[in-house]
């Protein structure tokens, strides 16, 4: 109670606000577009605190808001959820890619099916950021192919390695039940990472191989040089 009524005066109780914000986008997904007013009624706060709570999802990307058409007078202005409010709901992306893939391991007709399927979606990938990498020094590939981790959730970090060398590290893997059952995908990446960053990439430590994080080596090598491990 005292958490509650701390909040419609507009005080952020301790604990509280992701909570919140968590009603707040169940609501808009299941009633669509409502303004301030709509979501403090439903939600018994203030208009001030819900407004609060709007402005840190909007800064998050996962609302906008819309002007909505009034039969008479000026358009209503709601939120709406953003596409970007999709990572807030339940996904079950995982079990749907690991059943597809098991459905072409169990027949041998198909199985070469799946070593295709992670080369086209590294080939997609390289598509799609080496125009990234163009014109920039190793570290600045190294820093790109850091944000472009980031972007797909891979919480990833860069650091100064070995002489000429970085570390690049990662901490979470969106993809972790996959690559723990296919190795492909763990091989695709390592892969992927040598031809954007141009330069010798090894994998250190590996999360689906029981490592706290995914680390590679990186640094740089010649035309003619032979690319070793794994």
């Amino acid at each position: 109670m005292a958490d509650l009524m701390a909040e419609r005066d507009g005080v952020e109780a301790v604990g509280t606000a992701g909570a919140t914000r968590g009603r707040l986008l169940s609501l808009l997904r299941k009633q669509g577009g409502m303004n301030a007013a709509m979501l403090a009624a439903e939600l018994g706060l203030t208009e001030m605190a819900i407004r609060r709570h709007m402005h840190e999802l909007e800064r998050q990307g996962s609302v906008s808001i819309v002007p909505q058409r009034q039969p008479k007078g000026r358009p209503l202005h709601v939120y709406v959820l953003t596409d970007a409010a999709d990572r807030h709901f339940p996904r079950n992306y995982h079990t749907l890619a690991i059943d597809l893939l098991a459905e072409l391991e169990s027949d041998p007709d198909t199985l070469p099916l799946i070593d295709r399927m992670f080369e086209g979606r590294k080939r997609k990938l390289l598509e799609r950021y080496a125009p990234r990498m163009e014109g920039k020094t190793l570290e600045e590939r190294v820093r790109e192919l850091t944000a472009i981790q980031n972007g797909g959730g891979y919480m990833a970090e860069m650091e100064r390695g070995d002489g000429d060398g970085y570390m690049l590290h990662e901490y979470n893997c969106p993809i972790s039940d996959v690559a723990g059952r296919y190795d492909q995908a763990c091989q695709c990446e390592l892969s992927l990472f040598r031809s954007l960053l141009e330069a010798n990439v090894q994998r250190t430590e590996c999360l689906a191989k029981g490592g706290n994080r995914c680390s590679y080596a990186i640094g740089n090598f010649g035309p003619a040089a032979l690319l070793s491990g794994e």
